[in-house]
């Protein structure tokens, strides 16, 4: 299985099959400019597969463990309380991290086919964390892999 290279490669494969097209149509149906197009679509592949993938930038990133709708509809900068946001996560809300400056971080895995990350942040859940990952940002939105996470002492 190929790894997923994001849009760019996405546009690059489109394009590949619009020039293997229009080699087929212009040069006719003939054994030879057909497999003559295939090579060259086969290398040009190769030649795409062999760029490496955005890997992300590794970050430490302090914050809050709360559920994403309170994150966006209450404007919070920390949690209500920590029972709070894992009965909201117990029903299916999305948790994030969200730092001192406001900056949203969207745990995510980077497999594939990918999965949920709240049992990773579950038992953190209202509390103040350290996370250190390979941070993504895509559209204004910013997505961690989260490779290690610990809670962070209470301010007293």
């Amino acid at each position: 299985m190929m790894p997923d290279r994001g849009a760019g490669y996405s546009v690059i494969f489109r394009l590949t099959a619009l020039v293997l097209k229009y080699v087929i149509l212009r040069c006719g149906m003939s054994r030879i400019s057909i497999s003559s197009a295939l090579v060259g679509a086969a290398v040009l592949l190769l030649l795409v597969s062999a760029f490496p993938a955005d890997n992300g930038k590794v970050v430490n990133v302090n914050g809050f463990v709360l559920d994403s709708a309170c994150a966006f509809t209450k404007n919070l900068s920390k949690p209500i309380s920590a029972d709070c946001a894992r009965a909201c996560a117990k029903a299916g809300s999305p948790l994030v991290i969200l730092a001192g400056d406001g900056t949203i971080y969207w745990p995510i895995a980077d497999t594939t086919p990918s999965s949920g990350q709240n049992d990773k942040l579950l038992p953190f859940a209202g509390e103040k964390v350290t996370a250190s990952g390979r941070v993504y940002q895509r559209g204004g939105s910013n997505a961690i892999v989260i490779e290690k996470i610990a809670a962070l002492p209470s301010a007293k």
